[in-house]
């Protein structure tokens, strides 16, 4: 892998390493404030973030209580990996150029788990989050292991990323 675009996008875009693997950046807070119809209390009506995966880099299975949108900017397309929350059912999405087989942007429902890899060098994209991200909202699968050997077991094809 040539590290050189990945450097430098580190170092424009100012990014950190993520706790479910790759880089970020806050990009947009919204100032306005929502309540969502569930017990979580005030948010952000939107958060936005750079997420940056290299080669090899994952990131782990996760879920989150907002919708999140995943917009492809640069690099290689990305492998985006979702399984509803109630009917455990398996997507694979390819983001990426608008090309056969490829879509720009895809939304992951609230509360669905998610997972993603590139399957080049690396990918950039922008996750937008409504209502907005909070690390309250987050949830690792890995900090779940009833829930982890369940997900294997029903999913062997996808044990590769840690979960």
């Amino acid at each position: 892998m040539n590290r050189r675009p990945v450097d430098q996008l580190i170092a424009s875009l100012g990014l950190k390493p993520h706790p479910e693997g790759g880089f970020y950046s806050e990009t947009w807070r919204s100032p306005l404030q929502v309540t969502p119809s569930d017990d979580r209390g005030s948010r952000s009506a939107l958060t936005t973030i750079y997420f940056l995966l290299p080669a090899g880099a994952m990131s782990r299975w996760h879920r989150v209580q907002s919708d999140e949108v995943w917009i492809h900017i640069e690099g290689a397309p990305l492998e985006l990996l979702t399984i509803s929350a109630d009917e455990w059912q398996l997507q694979r999405i390819v983001l990426g150029a608008l090309a056969s087989g490829q879509q720009p942007v895809h939304c992951v429902p609230a509360g669905w788990w998610q997972a993603a890899r590139s399957i080049g060098d690396y990918t950039l994209v922008c996750c937008a989050v409504g209502p907005g991200f909070s690390f309250d909202d987050f949830e690792m699968l890995k900090d779940d292991a009833q829930l982890t050997a369940e997900i294997s077991a029903r999913f062997p094809e996808v044990r590769s990323i840690d979960g």
